[in-house]
């Protein structure tokens, strides 16, 4: 997902949020709790799906609880024109003033053309794509440092594996889908150095039949524990247990697809970035246009571990996670090659979860079959 936000702050912009309390703010305050707020969530895809639109489908089943709080909500609605429509009725017809709209082709052309209209309204959008001095106050970005639960959850592949061969069905090959590859092979790399991991990219975010063939080819070319950045992982994951492989799983916990199987996931909390969002609209406060954070603050977390996974391996991630949450590890540092040999990030030099280099990754790590 490439970003072009030029911010390296922008995080303490949340601090600074609580400092507004103006009378027009307290003003506004009054009036929401006289009058709920409706809030507006839109999906690509079903909310059950036990991936992407499930994960934010849990957040916006417990925004509901919330005080105030009037949750309209669409769900297969395809990244065109379309979503400009259902923005607009939400807006027109069930009065929302603020709109989640999920996946990330609802960002440009559809968000940009439908926010200028509806100054009053705002836009919170999954992803990394708001860019200060360029795109609209009302118009925000989301978006978590899960590549840190896929860094852990190559921790727990590498202490699985029999081949040494592990897996990764991958959607598209932008930033933060490249990103997550490298974590999870600098995760299994960093226990057994010789581990390769192999990436077949299906070309689009839920494509059932391409991800079948690729877990399939995977399977076949030796591959025996297997992750993934596609928008619903059922069918990476039941396809995998049936050829008798191990999964680690993304977005939300499919554990329950195949418990045989499952060993432990990287799952998305965003409850945390919703809740931020909200309570700047009930408070009148600035709406945050770039929210961004890991394990630490709360907007991913791991999947519980499955029986299968030794205790050594449980002790080693939740180690490395605990040094994560202290802000004492880091992920892309100290002379990393791409598979073709050059040099990424240079011997000495850290790029921390916050710098927007990360936003623009464009290359495969060294053990990456693959190409980007």
């Amino acid at each position: 997902m490439t970003s072009q936000i030029n911010r390296r702050d922008s995080l303490k912009s949340l601090a600074a949020l609580g400092a507004v309390g103006t009378l027009g703010g307290w003003s506004a305050l009054a009036g929401a709790q006289a009058r709920p707020l409706t809030v507006g969530v839109i999906y690509v895809g079903a909310r059950d799906d036990y991936g992407y639109n499930q994960a934010h489908a849990m957040a916006a089943a417990e925004i509901k609880k919330l005080p105030g709080i009037k949750v309209v909500e669409e769900e297969n609605v395809p990244e065109t024109a379309a979503v400009q429509k259902t923005m607009a009725g939400m807006i027109s017809q069930d009065g929302a003033k603020l709109l989640f709209p999920t996946s990330f082709g609802y960002f440009d052309p559809h968000i940009l053309a439908v926010a200028p209209k509806n100054p009053d309204v705002r836009f919170s959008h999954c992803g990394g794509l708001w860019t200060e001095g360029k795109h609209p106050k009302n118009v925000g970005s989301f978006f978590g440092y899960i590549d840190e639960c896929q860094f852990l959850n190559g921790v727990i592949a590498a202490h699985m594996t029999k081949s040494n061969k592990i897996a990764f069905v991958a959607a598209k090959p932008i930033p933060q889908v490249l990103r997550n590859i490298n974590a999870f092979t600098l995760g299994a790399r960093s226990v057994k150095p010789g581990i390769t991991c192999s990436v077949i990219f299906t070309g689009d975010w839920s494509m059932a039949v391409k991800e079948a063939e690729a877990t399939n080819s995977l399977a076949d070319q030796g591959c025996d524990v297997f992750t993934m950045h596609v928008d619903g992982p059922k069918v990476v994951v039941e396809t995998a247990a049936k050829r008798g492989k191990m999964v680690c799983g993304y977005h939300a916990s499919q554990a329950k697809l195949a418990p045989n199987a499952y060993l432990t996931g990287a799952e998305w909390n965003w409850l945390t970035a919703y809740k931020t969002a909200i309570e700047a609209a009930q408070g009148g406060k600035p709406h945050p246009n770039f929210l961004r954070g890991g394990l630490k603050e709360g907007y991913v977390k791991m999947s519980a571990y499955g029986p299968m996974v030794p205790d050594a391996a449980k002790k080693q991630a939740d180690e490395i996670k605990a040094k994560m949450i202290a802000g004492t590890f880091d992920i892309f540092k100290d002379g990393i090659k791409d598979n073709k040999g050059a040099v990424v990030v240079p011997a000495g030099k850290v790029l921390k979860q916050t710098d927007l280099e990360l936003e623009k990754m464009n290359y495969l790590v060294e053990g990456v079959i693959g190409q980007a």
